[in-house]
């Protein structure tokens, strides 16, 4: 199997902003099951408890252990600090995409939301990277959004994207967030894999989403 994948998710409007893309994540993918019922929703959420309260010493022992895996490869996550990073970040997102976001797409998240968007770096350079938003859900709770995520096609097997992914979960979970959802392909496996794994599940079928007139899952993760 592919060690990557590539969701490109263009909206048809050209407001990208709110539309996603995931790429080039380094982790072997489970068999993908059927679309879960309710009963196996609160299976698959089992998988990984990022619930409030208890939860929350749960998800930072997981994550303390992911990191460590990623640290066992010399692998470093920061925060996002200055602009100097940017085109690095682009670089890696956009590398095998033919419909790459403009810059203004990228300073829309980033610009809004440096909070939350973590760089993994090996040896000094950037060879992941993962870009979300957080918004106002409900009064006095929010609701996370994966809007990128990408891992060097040379560093991956190495538990960057999937570290990358709870290390921005927890960032949310810190700023009162009660769910986070994000869009992929149906055909891409491997994402639907990843996040499923991640205890994510398939919330909605958006037809014909994107422009390749590709069908769209939203997945969604519910923190509470």
């Amino acid at each position: 199997f592919q060690h990557y994948y590539i969701t490109n998710n263009l909206s048809k409007s050209e407001n990208a902003v709110t539309r996603s893309r995931e790429l080039m994540i380094d982790i072997e993918p489970p068999p993908i099951e059927s679309e879960p019922s309710a009963h196996k929703q609160n299976e698959v959420n089992s998988t990984i408890d990022f619930g409030l309260g208890d939860g929350h010493k749960e998800i930072a022992t997981q994550l303390s252990e992911l990191r460590l895996e990623c640290e066992d490869h010399g692998v470093e996550l920061v925060q996002y600090e200055t602009e100097t990073t940017l085109a690095r970040i682009i670089e890696l997102i956009t590398k095998d995409l033919s419909e790459p976001y403009s810059i203004y797409t990228y300073r829309y998240f980033i610009h809004n939301w440096p909070f939350l968007c973590f760089m993994a770096k090996v040896e000094g350079e950037i060879v992941g990277a993962i870009v979300c938003k957080l918004d106002e859900h409900k009064k006095g709770s929010y609701r996370g959004y994966i809007a990128m995520l990408a891992v060097d096609k040379n560093h991956r097997r190495k538990k960057i994207g999937s570290s990358l992914v709870q290390k921005a979960i927890q960032t949310m979970i810190d700023h009162k967030c009660e769910e986070v959802v994000l869009e992929t392909e149906i055909t891409n496996q491997a994402a639907l894999n990843l996040y499923q794994q991640l205890g994510f599940v398939r919330d909605k079928r958006l037809l014909k989403y994107y422009l390749n007139g590709v069908d769209a899952f939203r997945l969604k993760l519910w923190l509470k």
